[in-house]
């Protein structure tokens, strides 16, 4: 399955290093592979595989492949060091790809000894544009398949919903199992998995983590802990409050989404709008990653609790206001204040429902799949 980042990583490759992090399963193994078809003599390498990590430790691999792929090799100790001795030392004209998740995303955060050595990437779920344009169907019919199925590409292309919800039992198994592990110890995995079952319920309302500590007698710094893992794993995402002083409004509460949409226990409008956030952050990471854009996605809410739902932004300022509705078609009483607020904001209301595309009050008040398959990504 040809995904959106695949050009941008082929062409990427001729210039630098690229590091391409993202959620386990999401499809980045199956993205090197198809990019080692345009490279001669390719070489998959992966630390979890006895022989490759054997290679990898002697740097033993094939130095006229032209593609060298490096999977998993954040698991290696010392690993960092190691690889900038792998980055400046391979040969030139070899195009070099590292793939990771978890603790690679924590040092493409951080990793200042790779600083203008190679270009990163974040590979995200499928989204409505992407299932329009591999499976040939409507806006409308690809946002469905999406929230029944998740963007996952294994539950996606399962023949039927069975096999994906078999696929998820046993992905979020594993994910608690294994990789949550590697953060923490093992007598906490039993209060993790409890604290993931109620994130499943809170999605789209602000997070208190005050509160769900009282509900688990844990710390709520425990609990902040336990939140910065499942980040760091790519199982959820946090969207803060928008505020031109990023400080102040990293401070305030955040709403938590989860990447993979089938993890969300809610109603329909709730899993509407988790699908929105997901893609929503897929295209400010697009936009970061490709273009170096200021991007980022927020949402807003005043102290009365009035509240937007999410607010995409570009260099500290407000681009877009968007409301996810299931069916009401009238327009948003706090998507309209904020609106006239900001006038030079686009204000766009999604409505899965919707009987009739309107503007009005400054709103656009559209079809959310349309919306969402026009999206960059």
């Amino acid at each position: 399955m040809k995904r959106y980042l695949d050009d941008l990583l082929l062409n990427d490759l001729a210039a630098k290093a690229v590091v391409l992090t993202g959620p386990r399963q999401v499809g980045k193994t199956t993205l090197s592979r198809q990019l080692m078809q345009s490279f001669d003599r390719a070489q998959y390498l992966n630390w979890d595989v006895a022989a490759d990590r054997a290679v990898l430790q002697r740097q033993s691999w094939n130095p006229r492949a032209g593609l060298l792929v490096m999977d998993e090799i954040h698991k290696m100790s010392g690993w960092k060091a190691w690889l900038k001795g792998v980055v400046d030392g391979h040969r030139v004209g070899q195009a070099l790809l590292v793939t990771g998740s978890a603790r690679m995303e924590t040092f493409r955060q951080a990793g200042d000894s790779l600083a203008g050595r190679y270009f990163a990437f974040r590979l995200h779920p499928i989204s409505v544009r992407e299932w329009c344009a591999q499976q040939g169907v409507d806006p409308a019919t690809a946002l469905d398949h999406l929230l029944e199925r998740g963007g996952f590409p294994e539950p996606c292309l399962a023949a039927d919903s069975v096999q994906a919800d078999r696929w998820r039992a046993q992905y979020f198994t594993d994910l608690i199992r294994e990789d949550v592990l590697e953060f923490s110890r093992l007598h906490e995995i039993n209060t993790m998995r409890l604290f993931v079952e109620l994130l499943r319920e809170r999605v789209g309302s602000p997070l208190s983590l005050a509160s769900i500590a009282r509900d688990l007698a844990v710390a709520p710094a425990t609990l902040k802990r336990y939140l910065d893992i499942l980040q760091a794993l790519f199982v959820v995402f946090t969207v803060h409050p928008w505020h031109r002083n990023v400080g102040r409004a990293i401070l305030q509460t955040p709403k938590v989404y989860f990447f993979d949409g089938g993890l969300v226990r809610g109603d329909s409008g709730v899993r509407l709008e988790n699908a929105v956030a997901t893609m929503l952050l897929k295209q400010a990471h697009f936009w970061q990653d490709s273009a170096g854009r200021e991007a980022g996605l927020h949402y807003i809410r005043t102290k009365d609790g009035t509240e937007v739902d999410f607010a995409l932004s570009e260099a500290g300022e407000l681009r877009q206001l968007i409301e996810c509705k299931w069916g009401d078609h009238r327009p948003h009483r706090a998507l309209a204040r904020f609106a006239e607020r900001f006038p030079d904001t686009e204000a766009v209301q999604l409505v899965y429902n919707l009987r009739q595309e309107e503007f009005r009050h400054g709103i656009t008040i559209t079809d959310a799949a349309g919306w969402l398959a026009r999206l960059a990504t």
